[in-house]
């Protein structure tokens, strides 16, 4: 454990320069005091660390000093610095772990190539929480002649010409601005501007593609999967659907979620309810789910679904409460008669 974590420390001053104590306390997870206990080991070791004293001061290595970790082809690393972004390591608690490979993975590259690498993770995201669909459909298989040229117009920046048949219309060539690509439910997505205008194209629709030489016109710095979030909520309001948020007993939260089109988030309440946001086909739909699980579910948002809600409740409690008014009378009046027969 101590040996992972002073590999760790000496990636990290390789790959941030001078970091003081605590910065190193902070990244490694451990206390300021057993950073420095590190220090000493490396020291002794023959590690070439050194301080520098003073308000901005910290520690550094010898410049030129370099680890012998493991060599990694560049599209290696680039494979392994996307999976790692791709989620799920919070779920089973390896963060630490998942830091602490991607620090090695970026030393491993030549000094060059490290920032490329590090920005080109960015530009791609797999499995992002929200998506366009709703069902999980059949993989698509892309050939290489066009993915190769759109990925290498993403990962270095490039315009894209691209041979593209939207839905119900003729294949016709076009340029964009590539921004990144996304993979959702075994279907890619090429996410691009226009003009300055968002263009979200399917790869599998893509019948060509041309890397230029001409720099792509996007931000340095890029949120992907915030960025997805925002496209696939217009993409969904633009279909019709209804997005929901409703809190849910969770024993009644197969129920809700087999009769949506698909969940988009989900978190437990400090009272043990899930806070879920689901999407339907439309307000009729919604209505029909959530009445199915009458107190169990309760519709957050939107307004115009709790307040449908709340009407069909008042009309059906006035329905019920019509006809048991009725049965009352008729039972008042069957009883009428039988005491006027015997007497």
């Amino acid at each position: 454990m101590r040996a992972d974590r002073l590999v760790s420390l000496v990636l990290l001053l390789r790959q941030r320069g001078r970091l003081s104590a605590r910065q190193l306390a902070r990244e490694l997870e451990v206390s300021t005091r057993t950073v420095l206990r590190d220090i000493e080991a490396l020291s002794a070791a023959g590690v070439p660390v050194y301080v520098d004293r003073g308000r901005h001061g910290g520690f550094s290595l010898l410049p030129g000093f370099r680890t012998e970790l493991t060599g990694l082809t560049a599209d290696e690393a680039l494979a392994l610095l996307a999976i790692g972004s791709a989620g799920g390591h919070e779920m089973l608690g390896l963060n630490p772990a998942l830091s602490s490979a991607m620090r090695k993975v970026i030393d491993a590259l030549p000094a060059e190539d490290q920032r490329a690498a590090t920005d080109a993770a960015r530009r791609i995201l797999l499995e992002p929480e929200g998506d366009l669909l709703s069902r999980r459909p059949l993989a698509e298989s892309i050939p290489d002649a066009v993915i190769a040229p759109v990925r290498r117009a993403v990962l270095e920046g490039r315009r894209l010409r691209i041979h593209y048949a939207a839905e119900g219309r003729d294949a016709a060539w076009r340029v964009v601005d590539p921004i990144g690509l996304v993979t959702v439910r075994e279907k890619g997505y090429l996410l691009a501007t226009v003009d300055g205008a968002e263009r979200t194209y399917r790869l599998s629709r893509i019948l060509a593609a041309e890397s230029m030489q001409t720099p792509a016109h996007r931000p340095g710095a890029v949120d992907l999967d915030e960025l997805w979030r925002e496209r696939s909520a217009r993409f969904r309001r633009s279909a019709g659907e209804l997005v929901v948020l409703a809190r849910v007993d969770p024993a009644r939260r197969e129920e809700l979620v087999a009769s949506a089109h698909a969940v988009l988030s989900e978190k437990t309440d400090p009272d043990g309810r899930l806070r879920i946001e689901v999407v339907f086909q439309d307000q009729r739909h919604a209505e029909w789910a959530l009445w199915q699980l009458d107190t169990a579910a309760d519709a957050l948002d939107p307004p115009s679904l709790r307040e449908a809600l709340h009407r069909r409740a008042i009309e059906v409690a006035a329905h019920y409460a019509a006809q048991a008014s009725g049965d009352a009378q008729l039972r008042a009046s069957q009883s009428s008669r039988r005491i006027s027969k015997r007497s």
